[in-house]
């Protein structure tokens, strides 16, 4: 087998028995969550029959690791149960919530993708200088600050100071795309400024690392400019650490985001996860959860596969 097949199949099928993990801990997680599932449905005033009565129809009587057999089985199917606390289709609800919050990662990493690798080449070009202190400077304080700092730092200064924007973030069907964006425009920006000063350093790193090679010698000598020497022979070769932390970027921007949807009162998956762990939803929390998991651990195999792809030696085995 060729080295780079086997190494993806390895990482594969870390991915998934990491997985299979990571469900067993959400399920055992769950499950030690505090209160009574049966008796956040009925209420305190519920009789103890009805509650026996039900924890039987919810299968809650069973012993737990059959309750987690048939659960990850269900959900290998497809299959995610309905909600305890209003009986909807999970899947149905999570689908429609997904969508919400792809679009506002997609949004965050539209901006944040280019601008980073862009800053990046600019303080790698300047390094030690002002421009390169300066980059590295703001966007270092920018991830220094807790999310719901900066968020709630944005909305004071994008709706008080200068009321630009809406402080929540009110998307609904039938919204059109400008309106949309519109309405995300404070999240986004929030998260802009949580994921742009990892890809930056990276790619700064990774830039003056392969600067230090022997052929970006030939390159100057052949009389092209620093900028050019950076975008035509150091960016190529860098690609592969560059890729690897947008790709990382990118799932935090799919499955970090709660916190940010919770202060902008954004209705997607991180809203809907919250609101079903103080209802004690079990099903709810336990099938975003996986999904979270899923989406996190998926990016970071591609992730390693690019990585592994990218490697000439890997490549071209002797």
């Amino acid at each position: 087998m060729h080295p780079i097949l086997k190494l993806v199949v390895q990482r594969i099928a870390l991915g998934l028995i990491l997985l299979l993990a990571v469900s067993l801990v959400i399920f055992l997680g769950t499950e030690a969550l505090p209160g009574d599932t049966a008796q956040a449905i009925l209420g305190q005033s519920a009789t103890p029959e009805a509650l026996a009565n039900l924890r039987e129809k919810l299968g809650l009587t069973l012993p737990a690791h059959v309750r987690y057999i048939n659960w990850l089985w269900a959900a290998l199917h497809g299959d995610l149960g309905v909600a305890l606390t209003n009986g909807v289709d999970i899947a149905q609800a999570i689908g429609q919530r997904l969508g919400n919050t792809l679009f506002l990662a997609g949004c965050a990493a539209a901006i944040s993708v280019p601008l980073a690798i862009g800053l990046g080449l600019v303080a790698a070009r300047y390094q030690g200088r002002w421009p390169d202190k300066v980059i590295s400077g703001v966007t270092l304080t920018t991830i220094s600050l807790p999310e719901f700092v900066a968020a709630y730092f944005v909305i004071y200064l994008l709706t008080q100071v200068f009321p630009l924007f809406q402080p929540v973030a009110m998307v609904f069907p039938g919204m059109g795309f400008w309106e949309k964006l519109q309405a995300v425009a404070l999240p986004v920006i929030v998260l802009v400024m949580v994921v742009l000063a990892h890809m930056m350093r990276m790619t700064r790193a990774a830039i003056l690392n392969v600067m230090q090679s022997a052929y970006i010698e030939t390159a100057e000598l052949k009389g092209l400019s620093p900028m050019q020497v950076i975008w035509r022979h150091a960016l190529p070769n860098a690609i592969a650490p560059i890729v690897s932390v947008v790709i990382l970027n990118l799932a935090y921007l799919v499955v970090g985001v709660v916190v940010v949807e919770v202060v902008f009162g954004y209705n997607a998956l991180g809203q809907y996860l919250v609101d079903h762990v103080t209802k004690r939803d079990l099903p709810v929390v336990q099938a975003v959860g996986l999904i979270f998991a899923g989406v996190y651990i998926g990016l970071n195999i591609l992730a390693d596969v690019i990585s592994i792809i990218a490697n000439p030696r890997l490549r071209h085995p002797k």
